[in-house]
């Protein structure tokens, strides 16, 4: 009972120095996705899907939860944005060239037709992030414009 009793306290104190560190953040300006916004041009319901449901893992914009002040939450939430932006991210649409734009729209497209984004894990803590039938259609039939657009440009290529 004693080992246990010392074990519990040394692990107390683990747990309260790795409160002092933790990783990078993920806050950048806001103005990165005026890029993909100005080229997508998002009806005004599907920005604030794109602004509710992707921003914070699939920019350099990331409105951070209380509990991210918690190690180890802290490094599971920038393990998601960091593998979130790698997938997409609107903060870098103009390092982008138009194939990869168009693919990236329709892995888009794709992912939320099936319900597979945003991630269920992010719903939980992100009540508006649930997308409606309606919101997944909007956000589809925009995705499909764009896709279109971009299509026809690389025909003239």
């Amino acid at each position: 009972m004693k080992i246990l009793k010392k074990i519990l306290v040394a692990l107390l104190i683990v747990f309260i120095i790795m409160q002092f560190f933790g990783p990078d953040r993920n806050e950048g300006d806001i103005a990165t996705v005026d890029a993909f916004i100005a080229e997508t041009n998002p009806p005004s319901d599907v920005k604030t899907i794109l602004e509710n449901t992707c921003y914070d893992c699939h920019s350099d914009v990331t409105a951070y939860p209380w509990y991210n002040k918690i190690t180890p939450v802290n490094y599971w939430l920038a393990d998601h944005v960091e593998e979130g932006k790698e997938h997409f991210n609107i903060s870098a649409w103009d390092s982008y060239n138009l194939k990869r734009k168009e693919h990236k729209i329709h892995e888009l497209v794709e992912e939320v037709e099936e319900k597979k984004m945003p991630l269920e894990s992010y719903t939980y803590t992100h009540g508006d992030a649930n997308l409606t039938d309606e919101q997944i259609a909007a956000v589809v039939a925009w995705g499909n414009e764009v896709r279109a657009k971009y299509q026809a440009q690389l025909k003239t290529e």
